[in-house]
């Protein structure tokens, strides 16, 4: 699989969050997209989504034999993890990853593993609205277990975490890699080993 763009354009409002950007990812490699704050990298990862259009470029999500995924076909291969957890607090931990799991249309027998692997176990049966920043952050990553996807889509996914959950999405990370995934992330933070780095800035 590989992840082509070409000259691509956003405006963010009337103004143009960045532009000429072009790159390609291929299946187990990792894009780092860096810049300050405002300088478009949830823009890019949100259009990388679906969820965003272009003003200018082209960007295609292709399979294994280089033919261009369709817009189901990417929602299916793709997990977005956002900045803002996004998480209902009146659920329990448990539920919240079984109401994912459904949306995944994954097999809800991997939940009791997604809880252990990202050190959640213990806090199964607790509301959500209970759990600290870094617990909350834990609960968003922790869908990336629930069924493989090729490419991850990750917004500053070390905000909040402590060392043992860098740890855990290092680890989760380069097994993710080393299986042919694609990941592109946006960090303040490199925390990725051999990722490309793509440096995002402020456009005049």
């Amino acid at each position: 699989m590989r992840l082509v763009a070409e000259g691509l354009a956003a405006l963010r409002g009337d103004r143009m969050v960045f532009r000429n950007i072009s790159f390609i990812v291929s299946s187990g490699h990792a894009l780092l997209l860096q810049g300050p704050n405002g300088s478009g990298k949830t823009t890019l990862l949100r259009v990388i989504a679906g969820l965003l259009g272009l003003m200018a470029g082209r960007l295609r999500l292709l399979d294994s034999e280089d033919r261009p995924l369709t817009d189901e076909n990417r929602d299916r291969s793709l997990h977005f993890i956002g900045h803002q957890d996004l998480i209902r607090s009146q659920l329990r931990v448990d539920e919240t990853l079984r109401f994912h799991a459904a949306l995944l249309g994954a097999d809800a027998r991997g939940i009791d593993g997604a809880l252990e692997a990202w050190g959640l176990a213990p806090f199964a049966d607790m509301s959500a609205g209970l759990l600290s920043a870094g617990q909350r952050r834990r609960l968003s990553l922790a869908r990336l277990s629930l069924q493989y996807r090729p490419l991850w889509l990750l917004d500053e996914p070390l905000v909040a975490v402590d060392a043992a959950t860098r740890a855990r999405l290092n680890a989760a990370c380069a097994k993710h890699l080393e299986s042919g995934g694609l990941i592109a992330v946006a960090s303040h933070e490199p925390f990725l080993v051999h990722a490309r780095t793509l440096s995002l800035g402020y456009t005049t």
